[in-house]
């Protein structure tokens, strides 16, 4: 009996013994009282949090969501204050352009006089550009015949832009006798249709009157304006035109002038001849 008695000790001594290893290792894991949960007493039975249940690797992760209340008062005051805007200003001083001021390019010597580009007044110059619009010789390639306004719209888009092109009249010996569009054709639709390269300025031109057409002057104005470019616009290696393909003169106007044919370019409103002047090769042309 005595035997039995201290078997039956010894048993319950083991036992109570192994009960209280197996207590303080589930406290060592995590999974006992809330004293070792980072989460608090509700997140007892989930070591990993409530939005993580049973993703390894999150037991020592912290909670840092603000509270529903305080992110509403965030929202609030967000949704009431007032909103900030810059004053909206133009992209260029005024007076400016995009094209090293045209209008201080100065004059130039040409074997036909003096000539130098004077940027388009409306009130001034709207009249004359309108009437050369108007010539059937040149509506035919301009598409701008009509009542002033018709002119007056298209002056005024570039007036009003951001200095990108810039309408001229051209002066020669004191007297207004040509139109011009000098303009940033690596700015202009007309880059999407040929490889532009950075400052590529482009040049438009309208001889107004009969009777300085047909004596060569296109080609003397052209290859003097180019020349312009070349010399006040240091960053500009080339200046390009798209003539219409159909307008020989003023594609042989522009050939003689010292531009090379590059291309037939396919623009949305005409077959155009790309044609190039190259700082490279103003010399040799």
């Amino acid at each position: 009996m005595d035997a039995d008695a201290d078997a039956d000790a010894d048993a319950d001594a083991d036992a109570d013994t192994a009960a209280d290893t197996a207590h303080r290792a589930d406290a060592r894991v995590g999974t006992g009282p809330a004293a070792d949960s980072p989460h608090g007493p509700d997140d007892a039975e989930n070591p990993h949090g409530p939005d993580d249940a049973g993703s390894p690797g999150n037991a020592d992760t912290l909670d840092l969501r603000l509270p529903d209340d305080l992110l509403a008062l965030f929202t609030r005051d967000a949704e009431t204050a007032p909103r900030r805007t810059r004053p909206a200003r133009p992209l260029t001083p005024t007076g400016e352009d995009l094209l090293d001021r045209v209008g201080d390019w100065g004059e130039t010597a040409t074997d036909a006089g003096t000539f130098h580009l004077t940027p388009v007044h409306l009130d001034r110059d709207l009249p004359l550009i309108s009437r050369w619009m108007n010539d059937p010789a040149v509506a035919a390639f301009w598409e701008l015949a009509g009542p002033g306004t018709v002119t007056e719209d298209h002056l005024r888009a570039q007036l009003d832009g951001d200095g990108r092109s810039v309408p001229c009249l051209g002066m020669l010996d004191g007297t207004p006798m040509s139109y011009w569009e000098i303009y940033r054709a690596d700015l202009d639709p007309l880059a999407r249709h040929y490889p532009a390269r950075l400052h590529d300025t482009g040049i438009h031109l309208l001889i107004g009157g009969v009777a300085h057409r047909g004596r060569g002057l296109g080609s003397i104005l052209l290859r003097a304006v180019s020349d312009l470019v070349l010399d006040r616009r240091p960053a500009c290696a080339r200046v390009v035109a798209e003539p219409d393909l159909r307008n020989t003169p003023s594609v042989s106007a522009f050939l003689s002038a010292g531009f090379r044919f590059s291309a037939e370019v396919e623009l949305p409103d005409k077959k155009a001849a790309l044609m190039v002047r190259d700082r490279a090769l103003r010399d040799l042309l």
